[in-house]
Parts: structure tokens; C-alpha cells; sequence
């Protein structure tokens, strides 16, 4: 059993020597596990994304108005817009908006506009507007909810005060004013309550309704107005296990929703778009694979270095700068020929349009393939063997991939986290294809994600170049 031991011991010493597999097998798990808990907020109170841009009009002069507008800026969930960018700051109008995310590098993707006809009285309920650019399915639904949750938990009253205007239409002020009056009297006749109070808070459209969606106490001379009676059991029954409510499921809330408020919804980007989950996703996908390739591409590097390739070259009319720009070419045109057929074999699956902007695409794809070229260039020059350049790459590849948006929105990532998203080329290289596939943007539109992509492969190469110079790969 002594050599048995003694060969185990072996294996475990040539392990721990090995930088490279020791990252693989404790620390990228440990980085990416907590990465994910970030994500899903596992050590969070509350849990769910955080910081979703959301743009905000109000055009409404009803007080409850402003409430709903600080009730959105009270979830956590929305970073609320309501002003231009400096210098020229000013609040934000609907005439704004469409331009403002339509925009290359837009700020927000979804706007809510309150209109000046929030209540009217010729109808019941609210009315609102709802713009988006639904880049992720995900994203999209997850805004809807928190809307629909903020509306329903915050402003109650404008329901009630829709109600009023629409008894005003048909009773007039006078009579509508003797109705709120004799209710008010009967409710504090009843339960007790001080009717000129009362009164005011019927007029107002304050039916106790916030205080049960808000979990208060409910004023115990408005609870029969909004919590009817439980109904008596005979005896030797038992109580039903469901409701009417309940049986009908989410579609039946849904349903209700769409009857007490009136969102007017507008897809402002990629409403024409075919199949807009694959449009969005395959770019994603396409990049993660194209920097594994280039990776391992450059790890070449060290094959040829041990195989001696290097010395006879180097003895022949060749340059180091020839080796690593032959390299650099390589790589941009295999890059390049990688994606161009990913994004083809997606129409041919999937039926995402890619012929009608095959001209633009090709254009992000050479310089999404230079930027990942030379990101793998710099991982050779900076690694001492193949095995630690493996390694490395599939470190930073997975983390880019992580917050750069590959994975999940990045919405969906802590605060602090997101501004290191626009540091990754992969953020950068889905910016061009869902400028290219989704938002149909012209070449002047996306020049400043190819001058992004063109600077972070110039900055990288030069690293690369700088190391390359002064490291042993040619020795």
C-alpha cells in the first residue's frame, strides 16, 4: 500500500504546482458561486434586480400623481429618470422619449408617462403610457410586474378619486356633494367617526382602500366600505379551501388590472423584428464561443515556442513583429468567419434576420473578432505555459460573460456591479449586434460602439505587443 501513498502524494504535489488547475478547480467555482448569489440575492433581504433605468413623465396635476412617481423611486427595483442629461437639464417630456431610446448607448429601455387625462370623467379608471425597447424577455416581464405592483400597492386613491369624477359627471358637483355627505353621516351614525372627516376623505376618493394594500391599520369606520362581510357558516360546515378568486388564477388579476387602469403600451425598438428572443440571445452565445476559440488560438503560441518554430523563423528575413501580427490576422479572420457562420446557421434555425443587415453585421463581427483577438494575445503574453493560459482565459471569460450580459441582464446584478459590465468587450460586442439585428441602426448610429471595440483592441494589442517584447515566448 506504501506506493500507493507515495504516488498519491505525487499526484497532489503535481497539482498544487499547477497554478492553472488549481484556479479551474477552486477558484473560478468559489468567484462564479459568488457571482450568482449576487445575482439572485442570496444573502439579500430582498432578493431581484436593482437599478432598472425607468424614465418618467408626469404631465399630470393631480397630487396622487407625484405619489406614484415617489413610489417608484421608493422600489428599490427602478432607478427613476426624470430629467434630460446635463448641461441642459430639464424634465423629461413624451416628445423625449422615443429619441432618447432609440438612441445608440440609450439611458433607460422602458418609460412610463403620466398623462394630464390620468382621471377623467367620461371613463373609470386610470390611463397610463407605457414605452420599451424589450431587449430581454426577462427584463421586460419583471418591469411589468413591479409596475403593476407599484400601482396597485401605492396609489388605491386614484381609483377611488376616478370614481368621483365619474359620479360628478352624472350627478353634479351639488348632488354628488350631498351624496358624500349623507354617506359620511351614515358611516359615522353606524361605526362612529367624525363625519366632516369622513366627507373629506370620500371626496378625496380615500375609501381605506391604501391601507389594506399597504398592510396599515384600516380605519374601522371606512372597513365596510372596502372588506365585505365573511359570509356565516351553518353548522357542522366547513369553510371552502377556494374562492372565485383564487380558482381563476393569475389571468383573472391580470384581467381586473386591465380593467380599472388603461396602460397604452409602444415597442419603440424592434417591434418589426422576427423571432426577438433568438435575435438577442445569439450574439451572446456567438462571443462566449469566438473567445474560447481565439484563446486557444493564441496558446498556440507556446506549442510553436516548445516545437522550436520560433528560432528557425527567427532565422530566416522574419521579425517577432511579423510573428505576432501573422498571429493577430489569424486570429480577427477566424474570429470573423466564426461568427459570420453562427449568426447564418441562427437564420437557417431559428429565422432571426441577418441577410437584410449582413453588411453592418460583418463590420461589429471584424471588430467584436480584433477585440477578442486581442484579448487573447494578451492572456499568451502574460502566462508562463499553456496550461496557466487555459486557465486564466477561462476565468475572465466566464466572468465577462457573467456581468457583461451573456448570461443575464445586467439589470439583474447589484448596483456596484453594473458599471464594470461597459469594462467588458463582451458588453461592448452585443452593443453591436443588437444594434445591428434588433434596433436596424445605420453605420453613423453604431460608430461609437466600433470606435469602443477599435480603442479597447488597440489598448489590449499594444499590452499584448509591450509583453511580448519583453517575455521569453521567442527564447
Amino acid at each position: 500500500m506504501h506506493p500507493v501513498l507515495v504516488l498519491v502524494r505525487k499526484d497532489f504535489t503535481h497539482f498544487f504546482r499547477n497554478k492553472a488547475a488549481v484556479s479551474l478547480t477552486f477558484i473560478i467555482p468559489f468567484v462564479m458561486i459568488w457571482l450568482f448569489g449576487l445575482v439572485f440575492g442570496v444573502n439579500r433581504k430582498d432578493s431581484g434586480p436593482s437599478g432598472i433605468p425607468l424614465a418618467v413623465v408626469n404631465a399630470s396635476a393631480n397630487p396622487a400623481a407625484a405619489k406614484l412617481v415617489d413610489a417608484l423611486r421608493a422600489e428599490k427595483s427602478f432607478r427613476v429618470i426624470t430629467t434630460t442629461d446635463a448641461p441642459a437639464q430639464r424634465p423629461l417630456t413624451e416628445a423625449d422619449l422615443r429619441p432618447l431610446m432609440q438612441a445608440p448607448g440609450a439611458r433607460f429601455r422602458f418609460a412610463l408617462v403620466i398623462p394630464d387625462d390620468l382621471i377623467s370623467d367620461t371613463r373609470l379608471g386610470l390611463h397610463l403610457k407605457f414605452f420599451s425597447n424589450p431587449r430581454n424577455e426577462i427584463e421586460t416581464q419583471t418591469v411589468n410586474g413591479l409596475l403593476q405592483k407599484t400601482l396597485f400597492s401605492n396609489v388605491p386613491e386614484l381609483l377611488g378619486q376616478s370614481l368621483q369624477a365619474r359620479a360628478k359627471r352624472f350627478l353634479g358637483d351639488a348632488n354628488l356633494d350631498r351624496f358624500n355627505g349623507a354617506l359620511a353621516s351614515a358611516i359615522g351614525t353606524a361605526f362612529g367617526g367624525d363625519p366632516a372627516d369622513l366627507r373629506r376623505k370620500l371626496s378625496a376618493g380615500d375609501f381605506g382602500i391604501a391601507d389594506l394594500t399597504q398592510k396599515k391599520p384600516v380605519d374601522p369606520t371606512l372597513r365596510r366600505l372596502d372588506t365585505p362581510p365573511a359570509p356565516s357558516l351553518p353548522a357542522n360546515s366547513a369553510p371552502s379551501t377556494s374562492t372565485p378568486a383564487a380558482s381563476a388564477g393569475p389571468s383573472a388579476t391580470t384581467d381586473v388590472f386591465s380593467q380599472i387602469v388603461r396602460i397604452d403600451t409602444e415597442q419603440v425598438v424592434g417591434a418589426n423584428v422576427k423571432n426577438p428572443a433568438a435575435t438577442t440571445l445569439v450574439g451572446g452565445w456567438a462571443i462566449q464561443f469566438l473567445l474560447f476559440a481565439v484563446s486557444a488560438s493564441a496558446a498556440s503560441l507556446f506549442r510553436e515556442r516548445d516545437a522550436g518554430i520560433f528560432q528557425r523563423l527567427l532565422a530566416a528575413p522574419v521579425t517577432r513583429a511579423h510573428i505576432l501580427w501573422s498571429k493577430f490576422l489569424y486570429g480577427v479572420a477566424l474570429g470573423l468567419l466564426q461568427l459570420v457562420v453562427l449568426f447564418l446557421a441562427s437564420t437557417l434555425i431559428y429565422g432571426t434576420e441577418v441577410l437584410p443587415h449582413l453588411g453592418l453585421l460583418v463590420l461589429v463581427c471584424l471588430f467584436a473578432a480584433a477585440t477578442c483577438t486581442s484579448f487573447g494575445m494578451l492572456l499568451a503574453a502574460v502566462s508562463s505555459s499553456p496550461e496557466a493560459a487555459s486557465g486564466l482565459a477561462t476565468f475572465l471569460i466566464m466572468l465577462m460573460s457573467a456581468i457583461g450580459g451573456a448570461w443575464f441582464p445586467i439589470t439583474f446584478m447589484p448596483e456596484f456591479i453594473q458599471p464594470f459590465s461597459k469594462l467588458t468587450l463582451v458588453y461592448w460586442s452585443m452593443e453591436g449586434f443588437s444594434a445591428v439585428l434588433w434596433a436596424g441602426q445605420s453605420f453613423t448610429q453604431i460608430l461609437p460602439i466600433l470606435s469602443v471595440l477599435g480603442a479597447i483592441t488597440a489598448t489590449v494589442m499594444s499590452l499584448a505587443i509591450w509583453r511580448f517584447n519583453r517575455g521569453n515566448i521567442f527564447g
